[in-house]
């Protein structure tokens, strides 16, 4: 099925793709995915979306930090769908991100419980007893000795919060930006969801959507393989 992209317009955010059934959008760091407390956090991709679609409804998130492919159903049925297609693990994410070092081995999966570190909020944490299981699996696509960075495919298996930032730091391959897990500063943090992939719901064929990261060029992105 074919993923139409849409001529960028003044709508503080880009739309990847649109049909009856739901819709793509690209969220850019630093935007929430839906409303926070109090009046100076309800910008946010969701309240963007809804003002030009007002059909539109969250089906899931992004962190504020990350940037990348936010899927949104049209209508309360659809919701429906999709969530449970999120829930049965029926649709593909891919992220992409810059990490400190060369990963090694190159491709491989991190399976690490994760739970809530409650005194240092929003922070997440590896607790072998009690954390919930966690599993991203990786592969290295690209490395530069010059700024000792890898640049790194990734497939949450599972999705708790914060999964990919933790996952990486406990193997001391922090996020570039992530200073809140011990990467290094940089002008954002470099983690970017490039790839969603399922079988239209209505449509019943394959849906392919992609979206380079901003901060690799296109020429040079090296996206993941299509999903199907």
């Amino acid at each position: 099925m074919s993923a139409p992209r849409h001529a960028p317009r003044d709508r503080g955010f880009e739309l990847i793709h649109l049909d009856d059934s739901l819709l793509v959008a690209n969220k850019p760091a630093g935007l929430l995915a839906v409303p926070g407390r109090g009046p100076d956090k309800q910008d946010c991709l969701v309240a963007r979306v809804q003002a030009e679609f007002p059909d539109a409804l969250t089906v899931h998130r992004l962190d504020m930090a990350t940037s990348g492919l936010i899927l949104f159903a049209r209508g309360a049925e659809m919701q429906s769908q999709l969530s449970r297609m999120f829930r049965e693990r029926l649709i593909g994410k891919r992220y992409v991100a810059l990490v400190a070092g060369k990963v090694a081995p190159e491709t491989g999966e991190i399976a690490l419980p994760l739970i809530a570190d409650w005194p240092n909020r929003p922070r997440q944490k590896v607790d072998h007893d009690i954390g919930k299981p966690s599993l991203t699996r990786y592969r290295l696509l690209d490395y530069d000795a010059g700024s000792d960075t890898g640049y790194v495919e990734l497939e949450p298996v599972t999705g708790r919060s914060h999964q990919l930032r933790v996952h990486l730091a406990s193997l001391g391959h922090a996020i570039v930006g992530d200073t809140l897990y011990g990467g290094r500063e940089a002008e954002r943090l470099m983690l970017h969801a490039c790839l969603l992939g399922f079988i239209h719901p209505l449509a019943g064929q394959p849906l392919t959507l992609t979206s380079n990261p901003p901060f690799r060029s296109a020429s040079d992105a090296i996206l993941p393989p299509d999903l199907f």
